[in-house]
């Protein structure tokens, strides 16, 4: 996750993109919560590749491992060198079973890691093949090959960036491999040119087919992802409508995350709004938006929107995309 998250701009000028909140709780949480629903066996440690985010955001990666129980560690990936080449930043951890994700990407499966499987490759069935890694399958469901972004047909099932190996260090040699014989691709150190040398070496890998891929890569889709995980906890079945909220003369549409301290007034929210802590609404009416913590709304009516921490706003507009600590129209 060393990536500067340039498609989410401007919401990641001053928070990583794994830190951007979606439903309440940072994209990276939401995403350890969904692999650790899959695990058997407790995951012990959880290592963030990151790039210079700061020691505030170090912080809360550390807490977001500690919530479910697990150590964390950082590590750095100081050059833009590829996947392969940033997963081997946090190389010391590559020993037993392992789990490794890129964090720009939410899902829903229905299957669980099982000891008896040496390695898994999540995929989704996709329409369009074209723009993506996909994976081969011989008749008996086993991955045979990886291709990337492929003209012809060869296979409809994308990788999505979550791969498990039940040998970690088997995957170490393989991407040592890689860089002491400098094998790279458009420059970078790719990690499916380890996955083919693995199964090539005998490794069985399966896919993990998964009914929802979610993307956070840009407003658009952050957007849409934060509808769907709205959808996903309404059927869990409790709200998401913090009990020290305050809401007055106003009508929520569920489903809506909204957080510790919010207050709404004269305002209709909903459906699929997500608003932060202690951020205030007034005299507005939004629909299927993100409004991050500590921000005031006021005299609004938008929808589609992202809109970031710290910011106030006040006009009419109907479609808004601002960052952290924006000021707009007469927002006093």
């Amino acid at each position: 996750m060393a990536g500067r998250g340039s498609r989410l701009r401007p919401h990641t000028l001053t928070v990583p993109k794994p830190l951007v909140h979606v439903a309440g709780k940072p994209i990276v949480h939401r995403l350890v919560e969904d692999i650790a629903e899959m695990c058997d066996d407790k995951i012990e440690e959880i290592s963030f590749i990151i790039g210079d985010f700061g020691e505030e955001a170090e912080a809360e990666l550390l807490r977001v491992a500690e919530k479910l129980g697990a150590k964390g560690s950082i590590f750095y990936q100081k050059e833009p060198l590829g996947t392969a080449h940033a997963v081997l930043c946090a190389s010391e951890k590559l020993s037993g079973p392992v789990i490794v994700a890129f964090a720009d990407t939410l899902f829903k499966a229905e299957f669980k890691i099982s000891d008896k499987q040496e390695g898994i490759i999540w995929v989704k069935q996709i329409d369009d093949p074209s723009a993506f890694g996909v994976v081969k399958m011989n008749q008996e469901d086993v991955i045979t090959d990886f291709v990337e972004k492929p003209k012809e047909y060869v296979s409809d099932l994308a990788m999505i960036g979550i791969y498990y190996f039940k040998s970690g260090e088997s995957l170490k040699k393989e991407l040592d491999y890689l860089i002491d014989n400098d094998l790279r691709k458009g420059g970078e150190y790719q990690l499916p040119d380890a996955l083919r040398r693995l199964t090539e070496k005998g490794t069985s890998f399966i896919p993990g087919k998964v009914t929802h891929w979610l993307d956070c890569g840009n407003k658009k889709a952050t957007v849409e992802t934060n509808q769907s995980v709205l959808n996903f906890e309404k059927e869990k079945g409790p709200r998401l409508i913090s009990s020290e909220s305050e809401i007055t003369e106003s009508v929520i549409i569920e489903p809506c995350f909204i957080g510790k301290g919010a207050k709404i007034t004269r305002s209709v929210i909903g459906p699929h709004v997500s608003i932060g802590a202690k951020s205030e609404i007034t005299d507005s009416r939004v629909s299927n938006s993100i409004i991050q913590q500590n921000t005031k709304v006021s005299n609004m009516i938008f929808k589609d929107s992202m809109v970031g921490a710290q910011s106030k706003v006040n006009g009419t507009v109907r479609d808004l995309s601002i960052g952290d600590y924006t000021e707009m129209g007469d927002a006093n």
